[in-house]
């Protein structure tokens, strides 16, 4: 299953709308650049992500979203006939205007130090994961959500200069977690302006990060809740996987796999002068 989706990564990650792994291994969205990290043999291990459900493994992925990222991409996939520019706009503006937050409970197996993974080899690193691998050292909150942001990578692009998740690497061993608790649409507004600017995007109230090595989400589903743009069914909510909508189960467990593969690139740890491209708020 790796295998195919790494035949892939090069049609949706490198060449997609928001260009995230291009820009975090190379910085630039530039055919030519890529070419020439191949050339030169630039070999840069990356962490890659497993989503499973209790019963299967769902699918790879460098980064997920659930909730409002989750929903605008469900709905801009409804409107495929709306020309690529707009739709991405369109679809923000919409989500914005019916604003809903999930709720559901988070459990996460926190990281205290994503050094010590990155400096570890394999037998190390399933020591210490059997070791730590006890139920008292997961983390749970609950609560309504407006977004669920799961990062293996910094993801940096045109739109968020610094990253969607700046406090990561591409290779550290290390999720990070962002969590966006139910708050206004102004304060939500002015926290997702926040990423194409240079200010930290995580200092609001209603906004909290954690690093993390494993991560579970499970819906809490209540009968008659509705959009009028996606329906969810008991059971079957939207994912942003790397771009790719993904219904999930009701429960899924995200895990990293430290460094499983090498791609073509450096270590970029931030876009200088680039300025956002979204126009929709």
């Amino acid at each position: 299953m790796l295998s195919q989706y790494l035949k892939n990564v090069n049609s949706r990650h490198l060449m997609g709308s928001t260009n995230v792994l291009a820009y975090t291994l190379h910085g630039v969205k530039h055919t030519v650049t890529a070419t020439l990290h191949v050339i030169m043999g630039h070999i840069q291990p990356v962490d890659i992500c497993t989503f499973s459900s209790p019963s299967k493994l769902l699918r790879f992925g460098f980064s997920a979203m659930f909730g409002f990222g989750a929903r605008t991409l469900a709905l801009a996939e409804k409107h495929r006939w709306i020309p690529p520019n707009q739709r991405k706009d369109f679809a923000v503006i919409r989500s914005l205007a019916s604003l809903k937050p999930e709720e559901c409970e988070l459990s996460f197996l926190p990281l205290n130090n994503p050094q010590q993974c990155f400096q570890e080899n394999d037998r190390m690193k399933k020591d210490r994961i059997k070791k730590s691998d006890s139920k008292d050292q997961w983390h749970k909150i609950e609560g309504h959500f407006l977004n669920v942001s799961i990062m293996a990578i910094p993801c940096l692009c045109a739109m968020a200069p610094r990253g969607l998740a700046p406090n990561t690497r591409l290779n550290n061993g290390s999720l990070a977690l962002i969590v966006v608790r139910n708050t206004s649409r102004a304060d939500f507004i002015k926290h997702l302006k926040r990423y194409a600017s240079v200010k930290n995007q995580f200092n609001f109230p209603f906004v909290e990060t954690y690093t993390a090595q494993e991560v579970k989400i499970q819906p809490i589903f209540k009968s008659g809740y509705e959009t009028e743009d996606h329906v969810p069914e008991e059971g079957n909510y939207p994912w942003n996987i790397d771009g790719d909508l993904m219904e999930g189960a009701l429960e899924v467990h995200v895990r990293v796999h430290p460094q499983l593969i090498n791609l073509y690139g450096v270590s970029v740890d931030d876009l200088d002068d680039s300025k956002a491209t979204c126009s929709c708020l």
